[in-house]
């Protein structure tokens, strides 16, 4: 299995563009990570401590993201709750975020 078992990618679909800095948690830790350059988190979990069980991510701040750019949101924070059944597979979590909206799906 890959050293980083579930990723998550939020894409900001008024502007075709990663959403950059926008913290994830996901309901096991402590530290939140930063969406990259290209709005992707990698390394929530490691192999070893992903195990079957429901998961929480916890997309804080879209609206400190839309602040920065002078808009307005509807969705302060989204939460995506989840269960993993085989930890063995990799699983990706996108958002496709929009002020006033956000679609989720388990991607690959």
């Amino acid at each position: 299995m890959a050293s980083n078992p579930l990723t998550c990618h939020v894409l900001d679909t008024s502007t075709g563009k990663p959403a950059v800095g926008i913290p994830v948690t996901l309901s096991k830790f402590e530290n939140d990570e930063l969406t990259d350059s290209d709005g992707r988190v990698g390394n929530l979990i490691s192999s070893e401590e992903f195990t079957p069980s429901r998961y929480k991510l916890t997309f804080s701040i879209t609206l400190a993201y839309y602040e920065g750019r002078g808009e307005k949101t509807f969705y302060p924070y989204i939460d995506v709750v989840f269960e993993i059944e085989r930890p063995e597979e990799h699983y990706h979590v996108p958002i496709l975020l929009s002020a006033y909206g956000y679609p989720t799906y388990r991607g690959s």
